[in-house]
């Protein structure tokens, strides 16, 4: 800790500035997003809804060595996108470019909240600390790019392709389509938060790595259940996929908690040698 101490209105004034900086950072990367986003709209955003997005093509080419997959072909999918309010590209175009410049801005966010508290850290303190914000600030762009390139363009696909009756023909809205492209991203990128909150459980001494080992098998079924809900193809090809990084989620909460501490030997249980 320093040595000088500050009042309550110095720290509400730097928590001010912090925020100040946040926000012009922000500001900053939310205009080169102004920029950038009709440039790479169609081939980022959009990506998912084509026939030609990088996944698709994974699993068409794994369906000639896999026959049980679903058809990933082109031709069995073809996305109309519609646009029924007069001012819904407009927001999407803002609220694009303010999210863009939110996930970029997110090491500096984590640096200049690092930068506030650590001046109140003692020194065993502040190595714990910093690796949880890296590491978080890690884990939630992985799960982001899982959310992007795994679970929502399965998820989209099955939707859109599902027919209920062949007199229903499907059309997606594009606020239909950015409010799952958003959510489900998001909820990726939140649960693969959980390595972080175990840790800190653990830090409190609320959780060991016995308890790991202990409900490793129920994890493993936790984790295909929850990849079911996610994957509503059905199909095991696809729910392997989303299954194998849930399940390592767990595998990573595991190596990164503390070990359990040794067990107090009882005196009463000591063997009665001198007797």
């Amino acid at each position: 800790m320093k040595e000088k101490e500050m009042s309550f209105w110095d720290h509400l004034e730097e928590f001010r500035w912090t925020l100040i900086r946040i926000i012009g950072a922000v500001l900053i990367l939310a205009i080169a997003g102004f920029i950038l986003i009709p440039r790479i709209f169609d081939s980022i955003i959009l990506a998912p809804s084509s026939s030609d997005f990088i996944t698709y093509r994974f699993l068409e080419s794994a369906s000639k060595y896999i026959p049980f997959l679903p058809d990933f072909s082109a031709d069995s999918f073809n996305v109309e996108m519609l646009n029924i309010n007069m001012t819904t590209q407009f927001m999407t175009y803002i609220s694009t470019s303010l999210a863009f410049a939110v996930l970029l801005t997110i090491p500096y966010i984590l640096f200049e909240l690092w930068r506030f508290i650590s001046p109140a850290l003692y020194e065993n303190e502040t190595k714990g600390v910093k690796m949880a914000f890296g590491f978080g600030g890690v884990m939630f762009v992985i799960g982001c790019l899982v959310g992007y390139f795994m679970v929502f363009p399965l998820i989209f696909r099955f939707l859109i392709t599902f027919e209920l009756s062949d007199a229903i023909k499907n059309t997606i809205s594009l606020d239909s389509y950015m409010n799952n492209f958003y959510t489900l991203i998001l909820i990726m990128g939140v649960v693969f938060e959980l390595p972080l909150v175990f840790w800190l459980l653990s830090s409190l001494g609320l959780i060991y790595r016995s308890f790991f080992r202990k409900y490793r098998k129920q994890a493993v079924v936790g984790s295909m259940v929850l990849a079911a809900i996610i994957t509503p193809s059905g199909d095991p090809f696809s729910l392997i996929i989303v299954t194998i990084p849930l399940y390592m989620l767990w595998e990573i909460s595991a190596f990164v908690v503390k070990k359990d501490p040794p067990e107090e030997i009882e005196e009463e249980d000591l063997p009665t040698v001198f007797e």
